[in-house]
């Protein structure tokens, strides 16, 4: 069973910064893609930023120029890190992860931007 554990989430004023982490436990022998995802109510989960396992990254027209994906294969982790942040990142976020066939996501982290 694999379990991802996110961390890094609270609360930030615009303009700050926040660094959020995720780290995959369990019998995974090779990991693909790893994607950081948000979700705020009464909208749809969307993608933020994404890494394959040989390091091609792409983000959200959002994100863009702000956000900073990278990861660590040996380590089996995901990091996010978020500068200029501004109100409308507030969001639950979400690190999901694949290999093989299969893909698990974690509990996620709260992001709270206040202007």
């Amino acid at each position: 069973q694999v379990q991802l554990v996110e961390s890094g989430g609270g609360l930030v004023q615009a303009g700050g910064s926040l660094r959020l982490s995720c780290a995959a436990s369990g019998s995974i022998s090779s990991i693909n893609d790893m994607i950081w995802y948000r979700q705020t109510p009464g909208k749809q989960r969307e993608l933020v930023a994404g890494v394959t396992r040989g390091g091609s990254t792409n983000y959200a027209d959002s994100a863009k120029g702000r956000f900073t994906i990278s990861r660590d294969n040996a380590k089996n982790t995901v990091s996010l890190q978020m500068n200029s942040l501004k109100p409308e990142d507030t969001g639950v976020y979400l690190c999901r992860v694949f290999w093989g066939p299969f893909n698990t996501w974690g509990q996620g982290t709260q992001v709270t931007v206040s202007s």
